[in-house]
């Protein structure tokens, strides 16, 4: 009798397993673009939704053309995005300095795409300019004000090092100067592909360097992001980007996202960056210690 029971338990169990990864078990797919910090929001988000019974598909290496017509199309349910590039490359809008405002101009523009906006992080990845700790130190400048103020008294001194798009752009380069009162000389700026300003100021062939607040580089050759106290670089904050039937279906998403939200900062992601770029962890460990250390999977 206790076996026939045992043996009940048991199949009855594995058919509540099947059950849920059937047809009407609860399925998303979530997206990611093709940088480490897509990969590891995609996994964390990943083992949280399956931490809370769905079944989840991944859909990595997209672009962003791609990726944000795959949520339209609902091929992605779910990724997280930038409200900046949302605004401007998606929507056409002008960039927003103001993280609330931006969101809310999402939230309401993106209705008519079918496309819902929840989460919106702390976290800002948008531009920097960064320096060496010890010459930025030397020279006294820790803001974008400071260094327009030393560039203008000494205009031949500072190299640049920048990407050409940067270089070019209305909130990149230009964009700063006109705002921020200052003009650097074409013959003292570099520019060359990302990622390559990070080599050219470790080995000092540059002394102002682009980059992203989130760079893994910025920790790992100790520089100093010189503080935008003008706010001049517009909201690149990350937000969850929703189609608007999967969360009709799902209202619970943004709950169940809530703590993964609050628990991620600029300090945060730009370690957990360092430790798939630099320490060459795998994206798999690094999301899933980050949510096991900070108590975001159940027991």
């Amino acid at each position: 009798m206790k076996r026939r029971l045992s043996l009940f338990a048991l199949l009855t169990a594995m058919l509540l397993v099947l059950s849920s990864c059937g047809p009407g078990g609860k399925n998303i797919t979530v997206g990611a673009k093709t940088f480490t910090e897509q990969l590891v929001f995609a996994k964390m988000t990943t083992f949280i939704l399956e931490d809370n019974g769905y079944n989840v598909e991944e859909i990595q290496n997209l672009g962003s053309s791609a990726i944000r017509q795959a949520i339209e199309t609902q091929q992605v349910d779910l990724t997280w995005e930038y409200v900046g590039t949302a605004l401007v490359t998606y929507l056409g809008e002008e960039p927003i300095v103001d993280k609330d405002k931006a969101m809310e101009t999402l939230q309401r523009e993106d209705k008519k795409n079918g496309v819902a906006w929840t989460n919106l992080l702390e976290a800002n990845n948008t531009y920097v300019l960064a320096m060496k700790e010890e010459q930025a130190a030397e020279l006294g400048i820790e803001t974008l004000s400071d260094l327009a103020a030393y560039e203008n008294e000494n205009p031949n001194e500072l190299r640049f090092g920048m990407e050409t798009e940067f270089a070019n752009r209305d909130d990149g380069m230009p964009g700063l100067e006109e705002y921020y009162d200052f003009d650097v000389p074409d013959s003292n700026i570099k520019e060359m592909e990302f990622g390559l300003f990070y080599t050219a100021i470790d080995n000092g062939e540059i002394d102002v360097t682009q980059g992203f607040a989130f760079d893994p580089q910025i920790k790992e050759l100790n520089l100093r992001i010189l503080e935008d106290d003008r706010k001049f670089f517009p909201s690149y904050n990350l937000a969850a980007s929703i189609n608007q039937e999967t969360l009709d279906k799902y209202p619970e998403l943004p709950e169940l996202l809530e703590p993964l939200q609050k628990a991620l900062t600029k300090d945060t992601l730009q370690e957990l960056n360092y430790q798939v770029d630099i320490e060459q962890k795998s994206v798999e460990r690094v999301a899933k210690d980050f949510l096991e250390e900070n108590n975001l999977l159940k027991d």
